[in-house]
């Protein structure tokens, strides 16, 4: 019997109504193995309903009540991980590990939130002007909304549901259509720690949910993750309505290999980060730049390191990388490869022809490896979101700088260098919002915030850190003025002396 998956609202599930159900595969077996429903519009309101009445409550309570359930949740997500990580490589198709480590970077904001009463503390002046305070305080904004994509279905709504709600907001989640099932199992989870019925909600959909969303007066603010042309069109389309908005796009990540570097690290470094999730990932290094003649040797060690790399199914110890997410999605990264060469690169490793056995319907694409690729190439120009690896040729330091800074994305990027004084140069000179030396991928720590610049972000606001506390929150400032208790009118007794 097929799994169905719905939706959640004011606590408990809620079966779709609309009648309107997307199939959810298993990538590894290209079986569909679930049903998800679709929310119609007036499920949306449905579920944005619940959250504006919880809100009412919740928005009021104590941190000590709020950062109380965090810390239950965040036990019991600990308590759970391999379970959410199974889910992940279920639906999503990534190997046992990466869902792990998906699961772990996403308690990192759980923690954070765990410790929201720093970040909300405020600020007070006192005798600005005789007998006047003035204090600044945080105050949440009401019904907040995430929209979030298949590539890390755990670890992405909770870069935003723990903090808004840390900071007293209520939140819908519309996770992605593709592998839905691990957001549901975090609502249940949230729902066991003692989290009021409806301040987190989860409604399953397409476009029509999307839009309600973005369109719903009663929803304040809107987070994405995803591609480009959707994140500007979710900025567009929620900030036209009056909404904060942090939209996180795609990328194009640069790793520059100066002719200095470690290449062993430096070839370890471009595998694992160009691989890694098979490819699927916005931090994901798609673009290495060889600087001066190292060149050759850097590309011959990522071929050796990458023809070693196990593939097959996520729920295989065995595997290294496992499969993408749907057929069509690993037929749109093949052709990237099979048309490479007429654009001028020079194909190393052509992984389009890769199957498992045992596995043949799997949605499989092996490793591929690009050299000498011209910037004018679609391989380069394009988010590939696939284990696609373009390698870049630069006689000098500034004309590699002069390639990354030219991308329309400005999202993550790496140095390998010895040398300090060019690492220094980089991070100055560099047009991207996160940046690694000898790290080839520069994820942030929950603490700091994440956000790239140029294409690969529309809003003001970074994702989590200082950045998703302010996002979350709005200032207000308090004047306060006080007469002395010492002039306190005839027949009251303060038990202050008179001063005069």
């Amino acid at each position: 019997m097929t799994k169905i998956v719905n939706h959640w609202i004011g606590g408990k599930t809620a079966e779709g109504a609309s009648g309107t159900y997307g199939p959810v595969t298993n990538p590894a077996t290209g079986e569909v193995t679930t049903k998800v429903a679709f929310a119609s519009v007036e499920e949306v309101d449905a579920a944005v309903a619940a959250a504006k009445e919880a809100f009412r409550t919740w928005g009021q309570s104590s941190l000590a009540q709020r950062t109380s359930v965090l810390f239950k949740f965040r036990a019991l997500l600990d308590a759970h991980r391999d379970e959410i990580a199974e889910l992940i490589t279920a639906e999503h198709g990534k190997v046992h590990s990466d869902a792990l480590g998906e699961v772990a970077r996403g308690l990192e904001i759980v923690d954070l939130a765990c410790g929201i009463n720093v970040q909300l503390k405020g600020e007070l002046s006192t005798q600005v002007a005789s007998r006047v305070d003035v204090a600044s305080i945080r105050q949440p904004l009401g019904v907040v909304a995430g929209i979030t994509p298949f590539n890390f279905p755990a670890m992405v709504p909770m870069w935003m549901f723990p903090l808004a709600i840390a900071c007293g907001n209520t939140f819908v989640l519309k996770p992605s259509e593709k592998d839905p099932s691990a957001s549901v199992r975090l609502a249940e989870l949230l729902a066991e720690a003692g989290l009021p019925e409806g301040v987190f909600n989860v409604v399953h959909g397409d476009k029509v949910a999307v839009d309600r969303l973005l369109e719903h007066p009663d929803v304040k603010a809107v987070s994405f993750v995803g591609s480009t042309p959707i994140a500007r069109y979710i900025h567009t389309t929620a900030s036209a309505g009056g909404k904060r908005v942090q939209a996180l796009g795609g990328a194009k990540n640069h790793m520059l290999v100066l002719p200095d570097a470690d290449l062993d690290a430096a070839a370890d470094a471009a595998v694992s980060a160009a691989y890694g999730s098979a490819g699927e990932r916005c931090m994901a290094i798609s673009a290495v730049v060889a600087v001066g003649a190292i060149g050759d040797e850097l590309v011959e060690k990522i071929r050796e390191r990458a023809e070693k790399i196990k593939i097959g199914p996520g729920d295989d110890p065995a595997s290294e990388m496992g499969p993408l997410i749907t057929a069509t999605h690993r037929d749109k990264v093949a052709s990237y490869v099979a048309g490479a060469a007429d654009e001028g690169a020079e194909v190393v490793l052509d992984g389009t022809g890769h199957t498992v056995d045992g596995f043949e319907n799997g949605h499989w694409i092996g490793i591929s490896l690009l050299d000498k690729v011209p910037t004018t190439a679609k391989a380069y120009q394009d988010e590939i979101f696939g284990p696609v690896l373009c390698v870049l040729r630069a006689d000098t330091y500034e004309e590699a700088l002069d390639i990354v800074n030219a991308s329309p994305y400005g999202n993550g990027t790496a140095i390998f260098t010895r040398d300090g004084g060019a690492a220094r140069r980089f991070q100055l000179e560099v047009e991207a919002g996160m940046v690694g030396v000898n790290v080839p991928i520069p994820v942030p720590v929950g603490y700091h915030s994440f956000g790239g610049w140029k294409d690969s972000l529309f809003g003001d606001h970074h994702i989590y850190g200082n950045d998703g506390t302010h996002f979350y929150t709005r200032g207000k400032v308090v004047t306060t003025r006080w007469p002395d208790p010492a002039d306190a009118p005839s027949g009251v007794d303060l038990g202050f002396p008179r001063n005069h």
